[in-house]
């Protein structure tokens, strides 16, 4: 398939209803308290309910319990969870297929292998204080994940103006947060029509 693009960090109905407009594949939908993206399952439930079906829905998760995580999946009927902290694989397989495991840094050859189970990978900038969203950037690669058959994304600081730089190392798709953001949360609306025009989706 072509190259799949995640927004993640969405936080109001109109910045999905956009994101979904100019073909985004999947949106992801923050739960880390610590986040200036976080949503209530409250919040959350008012963009799902309208745009289930019509795209990919993943909730975000940092270190959350997982009968919490499995609990607000089947809240809103996430099609993915994804789990961008320290969890090890006895956590996400307690979650099972729908895990998509965040690194955070290229992983060790054979680290992937222990999430048997998990739908797919993140890789995102080596961060050990961070979880995502921070726009740094670094040089895109999936390493040890580079032959794996299961779909990896690649995510940190990708924007417009470098976005087909990052779709070059080959991944299944790229994560994109604060690349298109006005201010932490707000998606801006040209900045998102250059995005999908950069990777030829516009």
């Amino acid at each position: 398939m072509n190259l799949a693009v995640k927004i993640c960090g969405i936080t109001n109905l109109a910045d999905a209803e956009l994101a979904v407009e100019l073909g985004a594949d999947f949106l992801g939908l923050n739960f880390w308290p610590r986040s200036p993206r976080c949503l209530t399952v409250d919040a959350a439930l008012a963009i799902v309910e309208r745009l289930r079906g019509a795209t990919g829905l993943v909730g975000v998760f940092v270190d959350e319990a997982p009968g919490r995580v499995a609990a607000v999946a089947d809240a809103l009927g996430l099609d993915l969870v994804q789990l961008h902290g320290n969890e090890g694989p006895d956590e996400a397989e307690r979650l099972g297929s729908q895990v998509l495991k965040a690194f955070r840094g290229l992983p060790a050859p054979g680290e992937p292998g222990r999430y048997p189970s998990a739908w797919g990978f993140l890789v995102d900038v080596a961060d050990a204080d961070g979880y995502g969203g921070s726009g740094r950037s670094w040089a895109w690669s999936t390493g040890a994940l580079a032959d794996s058959d299961k779909p990896v994304f690649v995510a940190g600081g990708i924007d417009p103006d470098n976005a087909a730089e990052a779709a070059a190392v080959g991944a299944f798709g790229l994560d994109v947060c604060s690349g298109v953001e006005s201010s932490p949360g707000r998606k801006d609306p040209e900045l998102l029509r250059a995005l999908f025009r950069a990777v030829g989706r516009g």
